[in-house]
Order: C-alpha cells, then sequence, then structure tokens
C-alpha cells in the first residue's frame, strides 16, 4: 500500500462525528484524510482498512487506500481551534481514501441497482459486520455511473468492546435488516458461492498484515493474528450471516 505525506488542508467534511477532511497530499493528489486522532481513535482506521481491501479483493469498487502521514506542524495555519487539536492528535500515520470529484451520494429512491450488485453489497457487509449502510447513511458514491463504497470504519464493531473476539466469527450479525440494499439483495445464494471463492486465505493474511503497529494495542503481531482468524473462520460454513440476510430479506 502507497504512503502519501498531507501538504495541505483543503476543507472539513463535518457529516460524521469524526470530522474527515479534503487533503492534498505530496504526490499531488486529492485525497479524504481520515484521523488517526478523532472519534473513536485508531479502530476505526483499522476497520477502514481491513473492510476496504476485503471489499476490493471481492471485486466491489473502494476508491484506493493510503497511509497518510501528517505532521503536527500543520495545525499552525488552521484557525479553527477543533481542527488545531485533531491534527495534533493525529500527528503521524493515518489513513486517507482517493477523493472522487464530482461524484453524488447514492440515493435508494432514485437510483437503481442491479440485484446480483445488491446481493454482493448485502453479503461483504453481513461479512465485515458493517452497522452502517442503511437509507439513513448509505455510504455509497456514484461516480462515471459506478456505484463505489466508502466509509468503513463502523465494521468490525465488536472490537471496540472486546480485546480477544474469535468467538464471534459465527454471529450472525441482524442488524442487516436495517441495510440499503436489502430489497434489492435477490440473489444472496447465488452470490454467496461466487463470493466465498473470491477470498483466498492468503489474502486475509496480507491484508489484516497490512495494519500498522501504532495502530494496535498490545502485541501488534498478535492483534493482527486475531483479525485473520476472526475472517477466515467467518468464512466456514454454514455461513449464518447469509441465512439471517436471507430471513431478512422475506420479512421485508
Amino acid at each position: 500500500m502507497r504512503t502519501v505525506a498531507v501538504t495541505r488542508y483543503v476543507t472539513p467534511l463535518r457529516e460524521g462525528g469524526s470530522l474527515p477532511a479534503i487533503v492534498e497530499a505530496d504526490d499531488d493528489g486529492m485525497y479524504v484524510l481520515k484521523f488517526r486522532g478523532a472519534g473513536q481513535g485508531s479502530k476505526v482506521l483499522v476497520a477502514e482498512l481491513i473492510a476496504g481491501e476485503i471489499g476490493r479483493a471481492l471485486g466491489l469498487r473502494v476508491p484506493e487506500i493510503v497511509f497518510a502521514e501528517l505532521d503536527a506542524e500543520m495545525a499552525r495555519t488552521e484557525p479553527d481551534p477543533e481542527i488545531q487539536d485533531l491534527i495534533r492528535a493525529s500527528a503521524g500515520l493515518n489513513l486517507a481514501l482517493d477523493y472522487l470529484p464530482g461524484s453524488v451520494t447514492y440515493d435508494p429512491v432514485v437510483d437503481s441497482i442491479d440485484g446480483d450488485l445488491a446481493s454482493s453489497v448485502v453479503w461483504f457487509d453481513a461479512f465485515i459486520s458493517n452497522v452502517d449502510r442503511t437509507p439513513r447513511n448509505a455510504n455509497m458514491l456514484l461516480w462515471h455511473r459506478n456505484i463505489w463504497l466508502i466509509d468503513h470504519g463502523s465494521a468490525l464493531y465488536f472490537h471496540h468492546g472486546e480485546d480477544r473476539f474469535l468467538h464471534r466469527s459465527d454471529d450472525p450479525f441482524p442488524l442487516i435488516k436495517n441495510h440499503v440494499m436489502l430489497a434489492a439483495a435477490d440473489a444472496l445464494p447465488d452470490v454467496d458461492e461466487g463470493m466465498t471463492r473470491s477470498i483466498k486465505q492468503e489474502a486475509v493474511e496480507a491484508i489484516a498484515g497490512l495494519v500498522p503497529d501504532s495502530w494496535l494495542d498490545g502485541d501488534a503481531a498478535d492483534r493482527r493474528g486475531q483479525y485473520a482468524e476472526y475472517l477466515l473462520q467467518r468464512l466456514e460454513r454454514p455461513h449464518r450471516f447469509v441465512e439471517e440476510a436471507v430471513r431478512a430479506r422475506a420479512a421485508l
């Protein structure tokens, strides 16, 4: 994964509580920066990284994810005290996603979606336990007539309250009933086969291995191993998370 250095703070994005921002980097690219010092801390970045790269491995469209180095000195040029504090608290290694200029928020009322794609997105979100893809906040963008998935910091939500979470790998994830695409997901059993084949053990281990030591509590290698093992155990059949999604859709 690439690492860039943030050279300019452009503007805050105030839609969420973590106050991400559009920034410019030393490669002249524009990115949406997720701050390590915001909200619930580095675990949000861990979820963003792991979930986003899992989505990419599944063939879903996710903006490029990069590591972003942030210099605390940048706070001196910002007039907003809240942003100053956030930059200082996030000095060092953060995470950023490629900014998609001209993209618009997906609207489930206006924008139609193919049943196979809807089923793939529902499968993905049930697999990673993503609580934040609802009609209220779809966290999807339309860009060049394609759907792009963003904002996966709420995935793997259980790691906020537990030091060891492997026993949760068989959870059915009942919150899938709130998914914005559930009604359109008419091919879940068929998609299940293909999605499962798409994720290889070596890919899961490599993705978990990307998480920096500074974002993890305790023994970093052990923690990365827990994330990989959780995901690999979740891939083992039966897939209770798929069964739950099918049941929830039938109840609509």
